[in-house]
């Protein structure tokens, strides 16, 4: 059962500001989040064990993980340089890395019959993707904006906190709460919905976020960074935030949407689906 906690953290979530791009090979490398305190999402009852066969499997994940998150790094680096030749041999390695993990391959090719208008092998492929990653059509990114209040969300997969070989994969996310209207309002609750690979549900309640019922004045923004582990390798998010006028004589409360967004260890993948 998932519950909310509070704890320090010793992660650097600088890379998931916004708006600029999300690099996750830069999240996994620099985690120090200079003791920035966070609500955390966790499930009790995990297995426990260890032993050299599941140090290895771990490792291994970890690798791949970190490995594609690199490959994504110098291509683009090596595409902004005009490195072209740099670039080809390492969008071949990213192809043949993406052949070998199923839920990348199946969005290459998604992506690849959709743009070429082979529709029906674009429908066989997809099916085949709601099979292995139900949340696949999310991005790892969500924005939506409510009676002027807009939540951006930009989520991650932690390598250095997940284990798994015990089932727990953790990803943190940071959020922007921006308020885009003519009256100063104060965040009173928060409202999670949080679903796994597996379609098991789980509904997170709490007061205000990190501890506080932070006011947000008009024209201003207020961020913050959080954490969700999982017993999956993906999953989504979505929610809401109860807020009020504090300007206002006998102000109703209101929601405010979090539209869903992706937690995936791969990240996007295959951008732009």
């Amino acid at each position: 059962m998932m519950h909310s906690l509070n704890f320090k953290a010793a992660m650097d979530l600088n890379s998931l500001s916004f708006p600029s791009r999300l690099s996750s090979y830069s999240i996994v490398k620099n985690c120090n989040l200079r003791l920035i305190r966070t609500v955390a999402c966790c499930t009790s009852g995990q297995s426990s064990g260890s032993g050299s066969a599941q140090d290895s499997n771990q490792s291994s994940i970890f690798s791949r993980t970190e490995t594609y998150a690199l490959l994504k790094q110098q291509l683009e680096v090596a595409a902004k340089s005009e490195d072209y030749k740099e670039a080809a041999r390492i969008r071949d390695s990213l192809k043949l890395f993406e052949d070998e993990e199923p839920v990348l391959r199946l969005r290459r090719l998604l992506k690849e019959a959709t743009a070429e208008e082979r529709f029906e092998d674009a429908a066989n492929y997809r099916d085949e993707l709601k099979e292995i990653e139900p949340h696949f059509l999310l991005k790892c990114s969500s924005d939506a904006t409510t009676l002027g209040i807009r939540v951006q969300v930009r989520s991650v997969y932690i390598e250095g906190r997940s284990q798994p070989s015990k089932d727990l994969y953790f990803f943190a996310y940071r959020i922007r709460i921006t308020n885009n209207s003519d009256h100063a309002v104060q965040l009173l609750r928060r409202h999670w919905i949080i679903t796994d690979a597996n379609g098991k549900t789980e509904s997170v309640h709490g007061v205000g976020v990190i501890g506080e019922q932070p006011v947000i004045l008009p024209n201003t923004s207020f961020e913050y960074s959080s954490a969700c582990p999982l017993s999956t390798p993906s999953g989504r998010m979505e929610g809401d935030y109860e807020m009020k006028h504090i300007d206002k004589l006998n102000a109703r409360t209101f929601n405010v949407v979090i539209a869903p967004f992706s937690l995936s260890i791969f990240g996007d993948g295959v951008d732009n689906i």
